[in-house]
C-alpha cells in the first residue's frame, strides 16, 4: 500500500556506485612521470645535466599518456587528477628550475636563482589556475603556456647546448631569458592549441600516416636541435595568435563560458 510518503532519488543515488580504491594503471604512468622529474633532479646535482634533461622529456611523453589511458579504459578519479598534479609541479614546475640554476644561473648569484624561483612559482601558479578554470576555458586552447612545453624549452636549451658542448657560462644570460619567458609566460592569458581536439579514434588520411613518418624521420637527424626549434616554435605561437585575433577583432580569451572564477563552493568546507 501506498502510506502517503515520497522516495526522492538524488543524483548520486541514480548513478552506479563504483567501488572505493586507486586504479593501478594511470596512476603508474603518472608516478613514472614523477620519477622522470626526480631522475633529473638527481642528474643533475651530479653533474649530467644531458641524463638530467632526457629525464623531463620522459616525464613529457608519460604525463600525455596517464590522462588518455584513463579515458580510455574508464578509470578517471578526483585521486588522479590530484596526482597528475602534484606530478607535474614536480616534473615540469621544480625540476627544471633546479636544473637551470645547477647549469649555469647559479654563476649570476641572485638573479640566477630569482630566475628559477620565478619560474617555479609560475609553474605553480599556473597548475593552480587550471585545476580551478577546467570548467570555463575553452577546450581547444590552453590558458597561458602549458608547464610541460615550458619544462620543454628550459631543458630543450640546456640538452642542445651540452651536445653541442658550449660551455655553461657562455649562454648563462639566453638561459636567464628563456627561464624568465617560460616562466612568466605560463601564467598570462595568450591561448595556446591544446591539440584536445584530435581524436586517436577518428580515422585519418593515409598521408596523415605519412607525415608522422617523415617527422619522425626529421627528429631523428638530431633529436636536441629539432625538438628545441619544434618547442620554440610552440612557444612563440601563442603570442601569434593572441595578435591574430585582437587583429581580427575577435576575443583574445579563451574562457568560453564566462569570466567570473569557477564556482568554488564546497572546496573549503570543513
Amino acid at each position: 500500500m501506498h502510506d502517503g510518503t515520497e522516495t526522492t532519488m538524488t543524483p548520486s543515488d541514480e548513478r552506479p556506485r563504483r567501488p572505493k580504491g586507486i586504479y593501478m594503471v594511470p596512476n603508474m604512468i603518472t608516478l613514472a612521470a614523477l620519477f622522470g622529474g626526480f631522475y633529473s633532479v638527481v642528474m643533475a646535482m651530479n653533474g649530467r645535466y644531458d641524463l638530467a634533461t632526457v629525464g623531463i622529456f620522459v616525464a613529457m611523453v608519460l604525463d600525455s599518456l596517464d590522462g588518455r589511458v584513463a579515458r580510455l579504459t574508464n578509470t578517471q578519479s578526483a585521486f588522479g587528477e590530484q596526482m597528475d598534479s602534484l606530478s607535474d609541479m614536480v616534473s615540469f614546475g621544480a625540476a627544471p628550475a633546479l636544473i637551470a640554476y645547477e647549469w649555469t644561473l647559479r654563476d649570476i648569484g641572485r638573479w640566477g636563482w630569482i630566475a628559477a624561483f620565478v619560474y617555479c612559482a609560475c609553474a605553480a601558479l599556473r597548475l593552480a589556475r587550471f585545476n580551478v578554470n577546467t570548467a570555463v576555458v575553452d577546450k581547444r586552447y590552453f590558458q597561458g603556456l602549458p608547464s610541460p612545453a615550458a619544462a620543454a624549452l628550459v631543458a630543450g636549451f640546456i640538452w642542445l647546448m651540452t651536445e653541442l658542448e658550449v660551455p655553461a657560462q657562455d649562454v648563462t644570460w639566453p638561459m636567464f631569458v628563456i627561464t624568465l619567458y617560460t616562466g612568466l609566460t605560463m601564467v598570462t592569458n595568450v591561448p595556446f592549441y591544446s591539440f584536445k581536439d584530435l581524436s586517436l579514434k577518428k580515422s585519418v588520411p593515409f598521408a596523415a600516416i605519412v607525415l608522422v613518418a617523415l617527422g619522425i624521420a626529421v627528429i631523428n637527424i638530431h633529436p636536441p636541435t629539432v625538438l628545441f626549434a619544434l618547442f620554440v616554435v610552440y612557444g612563440l605561437s601563442g603570442y601569434a595568435v593572441y595578435f591574430w585575433r585582437k587583429a581580427k577583432g575577435r576575443p583574445t580569451s579563451v574562457i568560453s563560458t564566462s569570466t567570473d572564477e569557477p564556482d568554488e563552493r564546497g572546496l573549503h568546507d570543513d
